[in-house]
């Protein structure tokens, strides 16, 4: 049980971390070049980041989250489980709903970059705030009782 909270812990630090790295640097420095040569840097990170690298931290950390809540006793698997909600709300599937569908948009062309570039950033801050806690709740469910 405590390899599959240390791995849950993991992968909830490797996609918060992607998320801050974006709102932070990629995306500053994507507005600091022309439009159009942001717009085609952010097409090509978008091609090339779905990859494992990113479908395992981002499709196992909720899922080892809900695991590790199965397996641990109280008060520990709630913090698990609380974990698990807060990433699948936040990070899956905002997303799902939000960000793929921009990002799909930015590469057909029917959205500037000025307009994607501000909402998205606005969204995946929220994604990155929500991936935090649920570092922080499978921290807790980690020293809480397992």
């Amino acid at each position: 049980m405590l390899i599959l909270a240390l791995v849950t812990l993991v992968l909830h630090a490797a996609i918060a971390g992607l998320f801050y790295t974006f709102s932070m640097s990629v995306i500053p420095g994507l507005n600091a070049i022309a439009p159009a040569q942001g717009e085609e840097a952010m097409r090509s990170i978008n091609r090339k980041i779905l990859n494992p690298w990113l479908y395992i931290p981002f499709l196992g950390a909720p899922l080892a989250a809900l695991a590790a809540g199965l397996l641990a006793g109280a008060p520990a698997a709630l913090w698990f489980f609380a974990g698990a909600a807060v990433n699948f709300v936040g990070s899956f599937l905002i997303t799902m709903a939000i960000n793929v569908p921009m990002n799909n948009a930015l590469d057909a062309g029917t959205m500037a970059w000025k307009d994607y570039s501000r909402r998205w950033t606005a969204w995946n801050k929220l994604r990155a705030v929500a991936s935090f806690v649920s570092l922080v709740l499978v921290g807790i469910g980690l020293t809480n009782g397992l």
